[in-house]
């Protein structure tokens, strides 16, 4: 198939690490094409001009007509910080192609290629998480297009980055039309089939086949009679998948499908090939009905993507996983973790994702971390297949370097609370901690010293006490699964040592945490009570991009956790942050401050301004509907 000009570049570019001696770019193609890289000053001047090669373009072929790129240059003229850059690529297709050309859209209205700047200081950036394309409100992400649009004359003005901290897609949450366009994007591009062991439906075509491929996925994710025993004291004798999502009905299960919702969340342009009026033949009419229902959110969501295509492609972006880039409760407890992946079919779609997410976001952040991936990973992917599949999951779950740590003004470090999980010895039943004892110890040597830090954990670290009690009761009854009990209290180990570096006394006197994960968004200034030289602490959270939290049960949760641990309370006494004193930043919308709120429940992206005192740092939230709301 010889790709046109319009549908050659399936996706990105995504800008993704840059420095002064880095520059990082992520695309997909239709084929693999000679390409070259031009970087220019604001004045035109050529700073680069190279063909792209293997030695800093590298590729791996994911089907018939689908190329993933990671463009990774080591620049031989360091960047200067604070000034504008220009960079487009290209193509060889029979004529010269640029960016523009391919893509008219990418660039910004008075500009011919797309734009970016280098920060000295990262003084002000926009953060997010959870983006699930079928929620009911609009995409807070292309709000960053018009923030970027409106910056584009002073580089003081232009965010640092943008930090995504977690479920940049929803692998286990997928509506019907969206699986309908993974399967046609699969069918498009080719995308390579594979085969796995563990249950009756075991390779990619008998799933698209099978009377369960839509809305019924429950029946065919893993409920392995071997794993019973352990299931049974997971879930206290219920028969149920391992795999726990309430969205769980169009899990997605093999590599091509994960791959193909990357490519549908990042690009408009594999939407120009779908046909999703026309619904697949297995639905019955409920399920048609529920298609047609999901249908509009989807076309909303798809409607925005020039611009959040257009958003990505200029400011450095950074990522890291949080449990729906993989599975709901993706090893929540030590349990869940023995069921999984001692079976053969829930540890390949675990290794599915996470393959993917090294594919089509891990890559990007710490390229050089990955030079031994990236000359090995490609020689997987042989004609139509994946071959030696299983050793290639196994490797993804034995690599230990996720998380990173950007060499900024303030120093940012990004925490993988995922996989360095601090398991409980006594209960299998019980919430692991989010880091274990000796990551922990890692993180610690990396903030001694500092005088200020960005620290992103995808989880709060300081969370709403009432939710966290809540949770720590289900807990007690064998039920943590039941109300996601993941939060940094929940297991006494962890802790206690991530309070403890706020005690340390070479913590940073400045630290910042910014977080997701939990569809509702806050800011809280904490420091160590009765101490006078106490760091001061700010907390931002900014969740989701596109989600929300149900609104009654989060006001309601709001006023009772306002009214049980006022600052006077004495339940505070009995929380392992007792020592601490958290103060919560009020809401504010058009100068108003909404009196008591501290909650702000609607899909959003967070911005911080930095300065130099913690009080002075503006906290945001530009709301996907328009609105700018302010924790002070």
């Amino acid at each position: 198939m010889q790709a046109d000009k319009q549908d050659f570049l399936i996706a990105g570019p995504i800008l993704r690490h840059v420095s002064p001696s880095a520059f990082t770019l992520w695309l997909v193609t239709q084929q693999a094409v000679t390409t070259q890289l031009l970087i220019t000053d604001h004045q035109g001047q050529a700073i680069v001009q190279k063909d792209l090669n293997k030695d800093n373009c590298h590729t791996v072929q994911v089907g018939t007509h689908c190329f993933i790129h990671l463009v990774e240059l080591t620049l031989d003229t360091p960047l200067q910080a604070d000034q504008f850059y220009f960079y487009d690529l290209i193509f060889d297709l029979e004529t010269e192609q640029s960016l523009n050309t391919l893509v008219p859209a990418l660039c910004y209205p008075g500009f011919d290629k797309p734009r970016f700047c280098l920060r000295s200081h990262v003084d002000n950036m926009y953060h997010g998480s959870c983006r699930k394309p079928h929620h009911h409100q609009d995409d807070a992400l292309a709000i960053l297009d018009d923030k970027l649009q409106a910056s584009m004359q002073n580089p003081a003005d232009y965010p640092a980055m943008l930090m995504m901290s977690g479920d940049q897609i929803y692998a286990d949450d997928v509506a019907g039309p969206m699986l309908h366009a993974i399967h046609q994007v699969m069918n498009k591009l080719g995308l390579f089939n594979e085969s796995w062991q563990g249950t009756d439906v075991n390779n990619t075509e008998e799933l698209l086949s099978s009377k369960q491929c839509y809305y019924l996925r429950e029946s065919l994710l893993p409920d392995d009679k071997a794993s019973q025993a352990m299931l049974d004291s997971v879930f206290r004798g219920a028969r149920k998948p391992i795999f726990t999502s309430v969205g769980a009905q169009n899990h997605l299960i093999c590599l091509s499908e994960i791959i193909a919702m990357y490519l549908l969340v990042w690009s408009d342009t594999p939407w120009q090939w779908l046909e999703l009026d026309k619904m697949p033949p297995q639905l019955d009419s409920k399920q048609q009905d529920k298609y047609q229902h999901e249908l509009s959110s989807i076309d909303a969501f798809a409607s925005s993507l020039p611009k959040v295509r257009r958003a990505l492609a200029h400011i450095p972006t950074y990522m890291i996983f949080d449990d729906h880039d993989v599975t709901d409760d993706w090893n929540l407890t030590r349990g869940w973790e023995e069921a999984a992946y001692n079976n053969p079919y829930s540890k390949r779609i675990i290794g599915n994702a996470l393959i993917a997410y090294w594919l089509c976001q891990g890559w990007g952040n710490m390229p050089k971390h990955f030079k031994q991936w990236a000359d090995k990973v490609p020689h997987y992917f042989k004609t139509d297949v994946v071959t030696e599949h299983d050793d290639l999951v196994q490797q993804m779950f034995d690599w230990q370097q996720w998380h990173y740590v950007l060499d900024t003004q303030p120093k940012v470090v990004v925490l993988d609370t995922r996989t360095h999980r601090w398991r409980s010895e006594n209960s299998a039943n019980k919430p692991s901690g989010l880091m274990d004892w000796e990551t922990l110890s890692e993180l610690q040597q990396e903030l001694v010293g500092e005088k200020a830090v960005i620290m992103v954990s995808p989880a709060p670290v300081f969370g709403v006490k009432l939710i966290e009690v809540i949770q720590h009761i289900f807990t007690f009854f064998g039920k943590p699964l039941m109300v996601d009990a993941e939060n940094w209290m929940a297991h006494p180990g962890s802790a206690n040592v991530i309070l403890n570096i706020f005690h340390h006394k070479q913590t940073p006197p400045n630290f910042i945490i910014l977080s997701g994960d939990v569809h509702y968004s806050f800011a809280y200034d904490v420091t160590l009570r009765n101490k006078k030289d106490s760091p001061r602490v700010l907390q931002v959270t900014a969740s989701g991009i596109k989600n929300a939290f149900p609104d009654k049960l989060l006001s309601w949760l709001d006023r009772l956790n306002r009214f049980l641990f006022s600052h006077s309370s004495f339940l505070n006494w009995f929380t392992k942050r007792r020592h601490m004193k958290v103060k919560r930043r009020q809401i504010i919308e058009k100068g108003h401050v909404q009196k008591g709120a501290v909650l702000f429940n609607h899909a959003g992206i967070g911005e911080i301004i930095l300065a130099d005192e913690i009080d002075d740092v503006v906290v945001k939230v530009h709301t996907s509907d328009g609105r700018e709301i302010e924790f002070d």
